[in-house]
């Protein structure tokens, strides 16, 4: 998988994969978004690594997805998925409200 970090495999976490079920996000999208996404916010103060916020417009519908990204082991572990909220985020959906 080639994203905006280079070439990863993906992995995800537990939490992803119980959060992305429950809001109908399919892996697919996840790809897609990690694929043609734009970074927005990034975290480089996580543990145990470093992560961002990746925005993409996928299937016509606003994207947000946090990963983190392994360089040493050229993973990209996604943290969560979500739909973002319109009430919380600027109208691009590229800055909080």
């Amino acid at each position: 998988m080639i994203g905006p970090r280079g070439e990863y495999q993906i992995r995800y976490s537990q939490h992803a994969y119980v959060r992305m079920r429950a809001r109908e996000i399919r892996a697919k999208e996840v790809r897609e978004a990690l694929r043609r996404g734009e970074i927005i916010e990034d975290y480089p103060n996580d543990v145990p690594l470093p992560s961002c916020l990746i925005l993409a417009s996928v299937e016509g519908r606003p994207l947000h997805v946090v990963a983190a990204f392994d360089d040493d082991r050229a993973q990209a572990v996604i943290i969560t998925a979500y739909l973002p909220d319109p009430a919380e985020w600027s109208e691009d959906f590229r800055r909080r409200l």
